[in-house]
């Protein structure tokens, strides 16, 4: 005799963590499996009618029957619903990387005449994208602080069609206060996305703060264990059918169905390992703030960062991140790569080991951000000649500060 499985919804008023672990779950109704399935077929069988051999004209992919892994898969789609779940969103998108979603975002708001307001410091190659693609198209591109709201709003334009952000900033932790940034853009009659990798929605959930796109590197936090490539980008169900219709479609950004389980995987335990990131983060923060090699440390949880108040507002838990800055940063960087044996010094982040490195910076303004005047002179209050980026891991907070003490310590 075959069991029915029911799977039900959901209540309205579901914790965060339980809609990390839940929001999406389908139960196997063969088998009564909890854990998701892995759908790795390219093809699914349809009814003459049910489908359409073209997405041109559908209004949204996602009500479409499954019918070609590129447009929809029962795997993604499960990690889609989980990932509007944690946002507190109607939809999301899963793609191939972090890259794909900001990519699809922009390509399908922006076109030959717009105009868009970008963070003159962010993810570099999101500033590459905007700073050095995009205006090949034709679109008008203005890199600005968005700490200054006085600079945002002298930048916005009649033509102004999205403002993008990230919030803390990679790789100084600049905060941006998305509330108010969000007023702005929508005074002006434009969209505003944010990049929340950094966050995660652990720590801040900007679409409660007025925001209509957020985006992840789902590579880094979510996935949180260093195996795996993707991205999203999460928000009403009109704007991502949009983005799902022409980036899941013509942009090549589909995530297959293994890196979708995988991720998924991460998910389960995504508040605990943020919890524990931060306590740990404002543990080693706090440390190397004391420590003699190191002139700065930047921690949106110190209360010597100039933003702590807005960090205070704006986020749950503060996060897995560290900046700092050394006397030496290039003799520091051969330390910390040759002596090192608890953390790693490796580019990536938000994985399950401790990873840092240094960020050079005559080698940024030379391959990425190209600051001049005023931005230049923001930039290096924070970074000076070099900061270390240091994102935390899951090992024991006494482990991470006596590896970084004995490597820092000439």
């Amino acid at each position: 005799m075959t069991k029915a499985f029911v799977t039900h919804p959901l209540p309205a008023s579901s914790g965060p963590e339980t809609r990390a672990l839940d929001a999406g779950l389908v139960i196997d109704p063969a088998t009564g499996a909890i854990a998701p399935n892995v759908s790795m077929s390219v093809n699914n069988v349809l009814m003459p009618g049910d489908g359409a051999f073209s997405a041109d004209g559908v209004a949204d992919l996602a009500d479409l029957p499954y019918l070609y892994a590129r447009w929809t898969n029962p795997t993604v789609r499960q990690l889609e619903q989980r990932l509007a779940g944690l946002e507190g969103a109607e939809d999301a998108l899963a793609t191939a990387t972090g890259m794909a979603a900001i990519a699809g975002t922009l390509f399908t708001f922006l076109k030959a005449g717009d105009h868009l307001v970008v963070s003159d410091v962010c993810y570099a190659g999101a500033v590459e994208l905007t700073q050095r693609v995009l205006p090949d198209f034709g679109i008008e591109v203005t890199p600005v602080n968005m700490a200054r709201l006085d600079l945002v709003e002298a930048a916005m334009r009649q033509n102004t069609r999205l403002v993008h952000c990230e919030s803390p900033v990679n790789p100084i932790l600049r905060m941006v206060d998305l509330e108010a940034l969000a007023r702005i853009a929508h005074r002006h009659g434009a969209l505003i996305s944010v990049d929340s990798t950094f966050a995660t929605p652990v720590a801040t959930r900007p679409l409660s703060l007025g925001v209509d796109l957020v985006i992840h590197s789902l590579t880094k936090f979510i996935n949180g264990h260093g195996d795996v490539l993707g991205g999203a980008v999460i928000g009403r169900k009109e704007l991502i059918a949009r983005i799902r219709g022409r980036a899941g479609v013509y942009l090549g950004a589909s995530l297959s169905a293994q890196s979708a389980w995988l991720i998924m995987r991460g998910i389960d335990t995504l508040y605990p390992r943020l919890r524990m990131a931060s306590d740990s983060a404002l543990a080693v923060a706090t440390f190397l703030e004391g420590h003699p090699e190191v002139e700065r440390v930047i921690y949106p949880g110190l209360a010597s960062h100039p933003q702590h108040d807005l960090a205070k507002r704006q986020m749950d838990v503060f996060g897995g991140m560290i900046a700092f800055r050394t006397r030496n940063p290039k003799a520091a960087a051969e330390r910390l790569a040759t002596r090192l044996r608890v953390a790693h010094y490796a580019f990536s982040l938000g994985h399950q080991r401790s990873l840092v490195v240094l960020l050079d910076t005559e080698e940024m303004m030379t391959s990425t951000f190209r600051l001049t005047g005023e931005a230049l002179t923001d930039y290096r209050a924070y970074a000076s000649d070099g900061l270390f980026r240091l994102s935390i891991g899951l090992e024991t907070t006494g482990d991470i500060i006596a590896d970084l003490d004995q490597a820092l310590t000439p």
